[in-house]
C-alpha cells in the first residue's frame, strides 16, 4: 500500500538452464547464442484490475570469452581469437528480439583495466550488427558510483530515459 492505495507487486526471476555455472568458470556464449548465467526478471504490478509488466534480462557478455580462476583476486578476461564471434552474437540478439522486442543494452563493466577489451569488443560488435532494434550504452558503474555516490546513477538514467519511456 502506498498513500492508501493497495496494489499487488510481483517480482519473478527465471534462470536459463543453458550455460548455468559459477562466476569465472562459465562466461560468454555458446555456438547457439546462449549467454552464460542468463536471467530474465519480470516485475508485474496489478492495480484495480489493470496489469503492467516490465522485463529485464541479464547475462554474460555475448561473445566467446573466458576468465579462468587463478591465484589472483580478479583473473584477466581472455577473448577467444580462434572463433567467429558474430554468428553466436547474432543468434543471441535474434532470440532476444523475438522474445522481447527492442533491446536496450546497458553494459556496466569497467571501461579501463582488464575489462576494457570486453567493453570495446561488445560495442564494436553491436555497431557492426547495425540493427535498429538494438541500442548500446556503456556506463562504467564502478568509476561513476565509487565511494557510494549513488546519485551518479542519474547519468545512466538520463542516457536511457527516451528508450525507457518507449
Amino acid at each position: 500500500s502506498i498513500n492508501g492505495k493497495c496494489f499487488d507487486w510481483l517480482l519473478v526471476s527465471r534462470r536459463s538452464c543453458f550455460r548455468a555455472g559459477v562466476r569465472y568458470y562459465v562466461r560468454g556464449i555458446d555456438s547457439e547464442g546462449h549467454a552464460a548465467n542468463f536471467v530474465e526478471t519480470e516485475q508485474i504490478v496489478h492495480y484495480k484490475g489493470s496489469k503492467a509488466s516490465f522485463v529485464q534480462t541479464r547475462g554474460s557478455i555475448p561473445f566467446f570469452w573466458s576468465q579462468r580462476p587463478n591465484l589472483k583476486y580478479k583473473p584477466k578476461p581472455q577473448i577467444s581469437k580462434s572463433v567467429n564471434h558474430m554468428d553466436g552474437f547474432q543468434r543471441h540478439f535474434d532470440s532476444q528480439i523475438i522474445s522481447y522486442g527492442k533491446q536496450m543494452i546497458v553494459n556496466l563493466v569497467n571501461q579501463k583495466g582488464s575489462e576494457k577489451p570486453l567493453e570495446q569488443t561488445f560495442a564494436k560488435m553491436v555497431n557492426s550488427m547495425a540493427n535498429g532494434m538494438v541500442r548500446y550504452v556503456a556506463f562504467d558503474f564502478h568509476k561513476e558510483c565509487s565511494r557510494m555516490r549513488w546519485d551518479r546513477l542519474q547519468i545512466l538514467m538520463d542516457q536511457v530515459a527516451e528508450q525507457q519511456d518507449e
